[in-house]
């Protein structure tokens, strides 16, 4: 939460969910209403410059001059595991069914829901409690349920928050990041019945009082997962709060959302993972809670579910897979890291990525799970400083990604032909000296026509125009350096 005055969020995009917009998604709209936003900025701003700054830090003390070969390592299991996907997917499933689980495979969003759906049906749930889980963001579950009479309450606090509140998450680890405590104590006054109050110590226990009754009622929890583990076919779970464990074992069935990329081959290379897992999102050595479940309770267990089912969901991860350029991108182990480092998202938030997704991880796995043509708007939300890279535990490099994406889109039908034409003008001008020098020719009289008489270019037409809407673009000198250098070398 961040400390500050209440500011209401726009949640609709065309007149849909925040998180489900018309596609194709134009983000440059819903960008300028937050980069406009100057508490949004404040709030955004403090938080991911502080998180970024204590990984840095976290990094250096702890793990010196190895850090960059930890990554490395960390990346090559993942790449490991994902080039070898179907024989940990084989081990996994053997190991959970021997454990007593029962293993569901979902082609895509609507499969997973329907058979969770169909779960809650046989059971006859009425009351679930959900753990943070950015699949069921992305399968759109909570209708689904509710749809058939089940009352679903999101547990994680700041996904409880944004719940009541209406509003979505803007952040893969911190949720209600564009939120204040003011927002919160009056959306608890106005929801919950509580009385007013800032302070954050008595807010989160006016939360635990709300949900722990709502723990008791539950007959179905649902969760997601960090990690599943072939060796054992078990869900390695890690959270700060706790609602974690406590919708994993109190309700009497447990349902678990998990992408298949999700796989580490054994708890050795887990425990590469776990190590870099917290300290690169929060900066602590372990998440306070880090929980490994394999199977339903036993006969002499008095904790945890009667039942346990795993849904592994591909909902366009195979598609990732197939193609060997972009499958680097299923290491991610969702840190949120390149969005604490990434100067755009610091400036137009996660919401106007329009996606569950946002940050560069978004920018890249959005438009390859919903189609670039969908998402044309987010190769482009980036000014390639390598942030990004620079920070990911497993090295993604989602640098080289957007720009192959830019190259995929010009060769597809996601670009416009005068966009194409412009494109292709460009890289005609810089091939040869001759045709450089017309164009900077053209371009240096063309920006100096439309500078005003301090030299600065303040309203740009066309391709210019959204430049100069944030910033003055400085017109170039009368006389080139080139023009200007064989005057010099004469004299």
């Amino acid at each position: 939460m961040s400390d500050g005055h209440e500011h209401p969020v726009a949640l609709s995009v065309d007149g849909q969910p925040a998180l489900f917009p018309t596609l194709p998604y134009k983000m440059h709209d819903r960008a300028e209403a937050f980069m406009h936003d100057e508490q949004i900025q404040r709030f955004v701003n403090q938080a991911t410059l502080n998180r970024n700054a204590n990984r840095q830090a976290t990094a250096h003390e702890v793990f010196g001059d190895k850090h960059s070969d930890l990554r490395a390592l960390a990346g090559s299991i993942k790449q490991h595991t994902l080039d070898h996907l179907d024989h940990y997917i084989e081990q996994f499933i053997d190991n959970a069914t021997a454990a007593g689980v029962q293993v569901h495979f979902a082609k895509d969003a609507k499969e997973a829901n329907a058979i969770c759906v169909e779960i809650a049906r046989q059971e006859k749930s009425t009351a679930c409690v959900k753990s943070k889980s950015m699949v069921t963001e992305e399968t759109h579950l909570l209708p689904e349920l509710e749809a058939i009479g089940v009352d679903v309450l999101e547990t994680d606090l700041g996904e409880f928050i944004l719940q009541i509140d209406g509003d979505a998450p803007s952040h893969i680890v911190t949720p209600m990041i564009h939120k204040d405590r003011i927002a919160v104590a009056k959306a608890f006054q106005r929801e919950l019945g509580a009385r007013y109050t800032e302070d954050p110590a008595e807010l989160t226990m006016i939360a635990r009082e709300h949900l722990r009754e709502k723990f008791r009622q539950a007959d179905l929890g649902i969760s997601g997962g960090n990690f599943l583990v072939a060796e054992t076919g078990s869900i390695v779970l890690c959270t700060n709060e706790g609602n974690g464990r406590l919708c994993t074992t109190v309700p009497r069935v447990h349902v678990a959302f998990v992408g298949i990329e999700k796989l580490v081959p054994t708890y050795e290379h887990l425990t590469v993972l776990l190590k870099l897992l917290a300290r690169t999102s929060t900066a602590q050595p372990l998440t306070v809670y880090t929980h490994v479940l394999t199977g339903p309770k036993r006969a002499p267990e008095h904790d945890g579910p009667e039942k346990m089912h795993i849904i592994l969901i591909d909902n366009g991860r195979t598609n990732i897979l197939r193609d060997t350029e972009y499958r680097e991108a299923l290491r991610c182990i969702r840190c949120g890291a390149c969005l604490n480092a990434c100067p755009v998202y610091r400036k137009v938030t996660g919401h106007a990525y329009g996606a569950v997704y946002s940050g560069p991880i978004g920018a890249v796995i959005t438009p390859l799970f919903k189609g670039l043509e969908n998402y044309k708007d987010l190769p482009g939300a980036t000014s390639l400083c390598g942030a990004c890279y620079e920070a990911c535990p497993v090295k993604i490099n989602l640098p080289e990604m957007l720009i192959k994406l830019r190259r995929d889109m010009l060769a597809g039908k996601a670009v416009g032909r005068m966009e194409k034409l412009a494109y292709k003008m460009g890289a005609i001008g810089l091939k040869g000296p001759l045709m450089y020098s017309i164009g900077g020719w053209f371009q240096r009289v063309g920006l100096r026509l439309l500078a005003d008489k301090d030299g600065y270019v303040r309203k740009g037409p066309s391709l210019l125009k959204n430049w100069t809407s944030q910033r003055d673009l400085p017109a170039p000198a009368a006389q080139n350096f080139r023009t200007w250098w064989k005057q010099y070398k004469r004299k």
